[in-house]
């Protein structure tokens, strides 16, 4: 199993980031995706996630400004981030989740596969 996320870097207040991830080694198509980030000193938090049937559901943080996305033909989950902001700072990771996952449920689930992260970085 491996999921390959690429896409970050540094970036200025106010600008954009795609992250990627590239999933391999299990059925993407019946698993949940999500994304998570963990900044330094601080505990990891879910981000965003998107179920096996298309649902979203976001942290209050990036709603409105973050979207999330699946290709299923690509076996990729990808994470449209705008207007980002120094809080934004952080390693984000993409995981996993078999089974028919509720959107709302995407925060709390145990997720069974991790990436390895990318960094983001929000300059001020």
């Amino acid at each position: 199993v491996q999921l390959q996320a690429s896409g970050g870097g540094l970036v200025q207040a106010g600008g954009s980031l795609r992250l990627s991830c590239v999933a391999s080694g299990f059925t993407f198509d019946d698993h949940a995706m999500g994304w998570f980030r963990q900044a330094p000193g601080k505990e990891r938090e879910f981000v965003a996630g998107i179920s096996w049937s298309g649902g979203v559901s976001y942290s209050d943080s990036v709603k409105g400004r973050f979207i999330i996305s699946r290709d299923f033909a690509k076996n990729t989950v990808s994470l449209q981030m705008g207007r980002l902001n120094p809080e934004d700072t952080a390693v984000y990771y993409c995981a996993a989740k078999q089974g028919t996952w509720r959107s709302y449920e995407l925060p709390n689930v145990d997720y069974d596969y991790w990436g390895q992260g990318t960094q983001v970085t929000v300059s001020s």
